[in-house]
């Protein structure tokens, strides 16, 4: 499979992985739209075979988000980046820089621990422990809650408990024969032993009995230890990389 073939399967399963609850697209753009801090579900994301003159798309989406009360906010992958010139333009603020990670599944580490539970549905007390280690307010936990709803196709939540509570956890989706690996979390009481390697690899198991062919993930690049831990269980391959761009507050 073309590099560049892999790279928008990754997006889309991505995309899918972390539904937004509103989205329109606009010349090959997706505005979504959540509410609450999560960028991904509240950016205007580029599709393959996009068209549309740079100028025309910025104005569309500002007008967009402003019309909703929020902050244009574009994320941008190295593999669709013809809006960078007409951003920097305006002013758009860089954001952070995530890495997009891939890994044939026959390649990823085996992985399996008693402790280690897996669902196809969040309970309560995964939720819990979602929100206790993200330090999520009212908004996010909604928001959150809400989009794990609207997530379409095999899915998994997993958790590994330590001293009887959750002290590590994440979820996946199979979209397209790839396992996206997707909130991964462990508990600052309980870092540094091994229980996200754990949590990680029993999402694998699940994915290689589940049939897929691959899995992904999205890493923040500056997360060091989180690399270590995804290159340990076998990511290996960069594909690309994304930051975000966002327009600068105007006081009225």
């Amino acid at each position: 499979m073309a590099d560049d073939d892999l790279n928008w399967r990754m997006e889309e399963a991505c995309r899918a992985a972390w539904p937004a609850a509103s989205e329109t697209v606009f010349h090959g753009w997706v505005l979504r739209r959540s509410g609450g801090r999560t960028r991904r579900a509240n950016s205007a994301n580029p599709l393959r075979g996009r068209r549309g003159a740079p100028e025309t798309v910025l104005d569309a989406a500002e007008a967009f988000y402003i019309g909703h009360g929020q902050t244009p906010l574009f994320r941008v992958p190295d593999i669709a980046d013809e809006l960078v010139a007409a951003l920097d333009g305006r002013g758009y603020q860089l954001e952070g820089g995530t890495i997009h990670l891939h890994a044939g599944i026959d390649d990823l580490a085996e992985v399996r621990d008693e402790h280690v539970s897996v669902s196809p549905m969040p309970s309560e007390d995964w939720f819990a422990a979602r929100f206790r280690m993200g330090a999520y307010d009212d908004t996010d936990s909604r928001v959150f809650r809400d989009m794990t709803g609207l997530i379409i196709g095999e899915r998994a939540f997993v958790s590994c408990e330590h001293d009887s509570v959750i002290a590590a956890l994440a979820y996946g989706v199979i979209r397209d024969g790839l396992l996206v690996v997707e909130s991964v979390e462990t508990d600052r009481r309980f870092r540094q032993q091994g229980l996200g390697r754990k949590t990680v690899g029993g999402l694998i198991d699940w994915a290689r009995q589940a049939g897929a062919s691959a899995a992904c993930l999205q890493v923040v690049a500056d997360n060091v230890p989180g690399r270590a831990l995804y290159a340990s269980l076998g990511f290996n391959r960069e594909l690309y990389r994304y930051h975000y761009r966002r327009k600068p507050y105007e006081p009225r």
